[in-house]
């Protein structure tokens, strides 16, 4: 049973997120107080979306803190800007997404006022460490696992991976991905960026938490548990024998063999989902003979 403390900052946060969900959009700024669009995001804003005036806004800095704003500019404007919830508005004005209007134009809902609001990060920190296959399914399995919720995601070079980033071309690898990520965030509402690492060898694998944290997906593995934090998928080969020697747990996603990047997935879900306590940790079967 959840605490009285845990049920009440659940509440709050099913709050902020249906308030940010239903702004027309979000964007991150360096600072969600004094908000400055990019000209990549003014250009998104105004000639992608079209957003009209007085339309609202989420910006978040990716480190916890937000706020609501009104868009300024014109549909398919080539210029436009942030206005702070309350700035721009009059009694008289539309609410637009995100709530109703209030006395002076104010709004309901977490940051009505226009005040900064922080959201806490999760805990534990959650990772996922994947051996990035061909095409572009690495950028697909980073949108995904920012959806999810997951907060740290690992590039991994294993004994049998195929793709191997390395030098220039791992960095620039690795830059697309955070782009993807910092997307797929903004997408999906999430005020905490998720950590993007640098390519990292197995060998390392061991160091990204506590003893028993860390775990290899494996067909024959245990049940996912809510204590394992690391979760790494191997390549499309699998892990190499050595690899499997290495003394890490492993943990197994059901009676089928998936995909690189549906294992990645299905990881991420297990591990957001028994964080939250979406789903719960089944007990351990009691010895046959016993009763439970």
């Amino acid at each position: 049973m959840a605490s009285p403390e845990a049920r009440a900052g659940l509440r709050a946060g099913l709050a902020a997120i249906a308030v940010r969900a239903a702004a027309a959009a979000q964007v991150f700024v360096d600072d969600p107080a004094h908000p400055v669009l990019s000209p990549d995001d003014a250009h998104h804003l105004g000639r992608v979306l079209r957003l009209r005036a007085g339309e609202e806004v989420i910006v978040s800095d990716g480190a916890g803190h937000w706020a609501r704003t009104r868009w300024t500019g014109e549909a398919g404007g080539a210029g436009g800007a942030l206005a702070a919830l309350g700035d721009d508005a009059g009694p008289g004005d539309d609410a637009g997404p995100g709530g109703d209007a209030g006395p002076g134009g104010g709004e309901t809902g977490p940051g009505g006022d226009g005040r900064v609001q922080f959201e806490a990060a999760a805990a534990p920190v959650l990772t996922v460490a994947f051996a990035p296959t061909k095409g572009e399914r690495p950028e697909w399995v980073v949108q995904k696992l920012t959806e999810l919720g997951v907060d740290r995601v690992v590039p991994l070079v294993s004994e049998r991976s195929v793709v191997r980033w390395s030098g220039a071309r791992g960095q620039a690898a690795v830059q697309r991905l955070r782009r993807v990520a910092r997307e797929a965030a903004a997408q999906c509402r999430r005020v905490w960026l998720p950590e993007i690492a640098e390519v990292m060898r197995f060998d390392a694998l061991a160091g990204l938490g506590a003893p028993g944290d860390v775990v290899l997906a494996q067909l024959s593995g245990d049940r996912l548990r809510a204590s394992d934090q690391v979760v790494a998928v191997g390549p499309e080969g699998g892990w190499s024998v050595a690899e499997l020697a290495s003394g890490l747990p492993t943990v197994g996603f059901g009676l089928s063999v998936l995909r690189a990047e549906t294992a990645a997935v299905t990881a991420a879900a297990l591990m957001v989902s028994l964080r939250t306590g979406t789903v719960a940790q089944m007990a351990p079967a009691a010895p046959v003979g016993e009763s439970s």
